[in-house]
């Protein structure tokens, strides 16, 4: 099973996104903040990481670089998810080293059972 980490610090959104990777098929780990989801991504061999860019502390910017600085993460793909969509804000994501962004608010998938 694939895994994802997302590392988000609004509990609600955590909660949507990682619902979403589940019905996806992944397996799930979250981190709160910038500092624990670099140990995370390190430590846990992740898939896919959804990052929060504005977070307290460590913000998702920062987190991306240390996450690319270190030889277990650095091929990582890096989705920022952020409220901030001007060019010159997404382009700073790419820049610190997302793969790509989300803008939120974003639209759940929902999956419909065949009939």
């Amino acid at each position: 099973m694939k895994k994802a980490l997302v590392i988000e610090d609004n509990p609600d959104v955590l909660d949507v996104l990682s619902r979403q990777l589940e019905m996806l098929g992944f397996a799930v780990i979250t981190a709160n903040n910038g500092v624990d989801g670099v140990e995370k991504a390190i430590g846990e061999k992740c898939d896919i990481i959804l990052m929060d860019i504005m977070m307290p502390g460590m913000d998702g910017r920062e987190a991306t670089r240390r996450i690319r600085s270190n030889p277990m993460s650095k091929e990582i793909p890096i989705l920022a998810t952020t409220v901030l969509f001007t060019e010159l804000e997404l382009n700073k994501c790419i820049e610190a080293g997302c793969n790509d962004y989300i803008v939120k608010p974003f639209t759940p998938y929902h999956r419909t059972p065949c009939t």
